[in-house]
Parts: C-alpha cells; structure tokens; sequence
C-alpha cells in the first residue's frame, strides 16, 4: 500500500469514528430486498456491511423480503402469481411455498453469507417467540379475498433482544401468525417498521432499488422533515410505487424511530456508506 493510499484509508476510519461511538449500542433495524437480494456481489457486501456493524458495537436487526423467490418457484410450480393493489393474492398453497422460500431457502442464505463471514446470525420467523402477531388484512375492495395477506397486530420483541444483548444477529422472515397458529404472509417494509418502533430502534434503513427520495427533476434528496415529505405527496413529486414506502418511513419516526434512512441497495457497502460517513449515499428522514 502507498502512503496516498494509507492515507485515504486513515480518513475514512476517522471519519466513521463519530458514528461508530454515536451508534455503539443502538439498535438498527434493515429491510432487505430488491437487487442486494439477487446479486451475488451485493450479497456479499451487504453480508459483510451486518458483521462488521455488529463487531463495532452496533445491534444491527435483518428483515428480509423475497418476492422475486417467491415468484420463480410459483413459476416452476406451474401456480401464476396474481395481485391485487400490489398485494400477492395468497392461498394455502400460495402460502405454503411463501413459507418455503421466506422462512427456509432464502432466511438461511441470509444467515449462511453473514455467518461466513464471522458473524452470528440466527434466522427467525413470525412465529418464533411469538414475535410478530398478524390478522387478515382486507384490501380496498371488500369483495376481494387476499388469503393469507397479513397486517401486524402486535410484535413481542423479547427473543430480538435475547439475541442481541448475546452477540447474535437477528435475520427475520416477514411471516406473521394469528392467534389459531395461521399463518400470514406480511410485507417487509412494514414488518421492518413495527419492529423498529418496538425495539426502540435508533435508526430504520429501507434497501431499495432508487437512489433515495428524489426532487422534480431527479436529484437526490440527502435529508428531509417528516413536513417536508408530506408535502412532497401532496404536490405529487413522491408518487406511485414509493408512496407505501414513504409512508413507512413516515410512521417509523413518527411512531419514535429517531430516522429511517431509503437507500440503494445496488450500492455495495450502501449501509456503511449512509451510516459512517459525513455524506451518506442515500435520503435519511428525521421528524
């Protein structure tokens, strides 16, 4: 290594040293998903992003999605996928394999990568602990039968926090069960969302596949107030598929969540980027 380079590499630890002794002991919660769940390389990275979060005091908390998993193997299946409102439309045996895929193929992918690479991650689901407690949730159309579409009606966070405070890391699958053991397949962003606010979370990141929160003519956003957002919806410049998304973040600092931070998840290292340095890679949104 040259010294220009020793140097570069001396910046950026000193940079991130005010974050690290801000974050040491707070919990962060992560959705996971879109292209960081698909590319090997980005796996990788946001694998090591979780260990190396955890080895410098941090309580990182994993929740993944898996649409696109789901999908291939309803495909092989020879079962369409249908959706309603941009809700997968889930039948017993839709529920089945969401069951599968969520809580088995890719809930231990996650914990294999992180694992790998010298963490502790142990893979969890709804019904572990009780944790996260779930109802039928009715679409916009009463006539509609979503199936095993959940919405959260409580989470009990003490098996996260067993975890935590013994050097696991919790990677968790998004399905919920209801008080007769049903099970129910609930989206990721907001299950993301419920456990930060119970966990009293310091910050909620939202992997995405945009840059962040983007202006009218497509410039990133850095940081904006929860009034600012609002605006924003009600002018039209958030709108379509990021609005759900938005609102999740809305609620999340809303509800006592000190930050909920929308990042690229097909940047590599894109958690370290936003949380451990002065620039940051994606939009945070603070009250």
């Amino acid at each position: 290594m040259d010294t220009d380079t020793a140097h570069s590499v001396a910046h950026v630890l000193i940079e991130a040293l005010p974050y690290i002794q801000r974050f040491a002991g707070k919990t962060i919660v992560i959705k996971y998903g879109g292209n960081a769940m698909t590319e090997d390389h980005l796996k990788a990275s946001f694998a090591r992003d979780i260990v190396l979060l955890k080895q410098v005091g941090v309580n990182p908390v994993v929740v993944h999605g898996g649409g696109p998993q789901i999908g291939d193997l309803l495909d092989r299946l020879g079962k369409k996928s249908e959706f309603v409102d941009g809700l997968r439309v889930t039948d017993r045996e839709t529920m089945d394999v969401v069951q599968m895929v969520l809580g088995g193929i890719v809930n231990q992918e996650i914990v294999s990568l992180i694992n790998r690479y010298g963490g502790r991650a142990v893979g969890l689901t709804g019904k572990d602990g009780q944790m996260i407690r779930a109802t039928p949730l009715r679409g916009e159309d009463p006539d509609v039968d979503l199936g095993h579409v959940g919405q959260v009606e409580g989470v009990d966070p003490a098996i996260v926090h067993t975890l935590d405070h013994s050097s696991f890391i919790p990677v968790i699958a998004p399905i919920g069960f209801d008080r007769e053991g049903r099970a129910y397949n609930i989206n990721a962003d907001t299950a993301a969302e419920k456990l930060a606010v119970v966990l009293d979370a310091e910050k909620l990141f939202l992997l995405t596949n945009t840059p962040g929160v983007l202006d009218g003519a497509g410039t990133l956003l850095p940081k904006l107030s929860a009034p600012q957002v609002d605006e924003m919806i009600r002018d039209g410049t958030i709108h379509g598929g990021m609005i759900p998304k938005i609102r999740c973040a809305l609620d999340a600092v809303r509800s006592g969540v000190n930050a909920t931070h929308i990042v690229d998840g097909r940047v590599e290292h894109a958690v370290l980027l936003e949380l451990l340095t002065d620039e940051g890679v994606g939009t945070l949104i603070s009250r």
